[in-house]
């Protein structure tokens, strides 16, 4: 299992891949911490980081099966603190990797509308 410690919802291909979604409340303060609203101090996304890294530990302390794995993304300048937080705590940091194909779509007027799709192909460790 793979605990989405993103604020976005997994996709199907995701959880068909063992991603599963925390509970309600604590996506929320999943949210709340991957949010900056305003240029962040190192000491402010240290905090972001370690805070995110504990909620892992909430979720294990309420799961019948705790992960290891965690599927991380956001602000570029947080993944780094993160994949350190996550780390100290024995958490494997996981990136989703996808494709993005171009899909045309032909319109009943003869137009032609491109759209992007993203396929999920697998999760990147930057540590193996």
């Amino acid at each position: 299992m793979i605990l989405n410690l993103t604020q976005h919802n997994a996709t199907p291909a995701q959880v068909e891949a063992g991603v599963v979604e925390p509970p309600q409340g604590l996506k929320a303060r999943i949210a709340e911490a991957l949010t900056v609203g305003a240029i962040p101090t190192s000491e402010e996304l240290s905090d972001r980081a370690d805070a995110l890294a504990d909620l892992v530990f909430q979720y294990n302390d309420a799961a019948p099966d705790p992960v290891r794995d965690v599927m991380i993304g956001g602000a570029p300048f947080l993944m780094a603190m993160l994949e350190s937080a996550l780390v100290a705590r024995e958490f494997r940091p996981l990136y989703a990797f996808s494709r993005r194909e171009s899909v045309d779509e032909h319109q009943s007027d003869g137009t032609v509308v491109k759209r992007q799709v993203f396929r999920h192909l697998g999760f990147v460790n930057p540590y193996d």
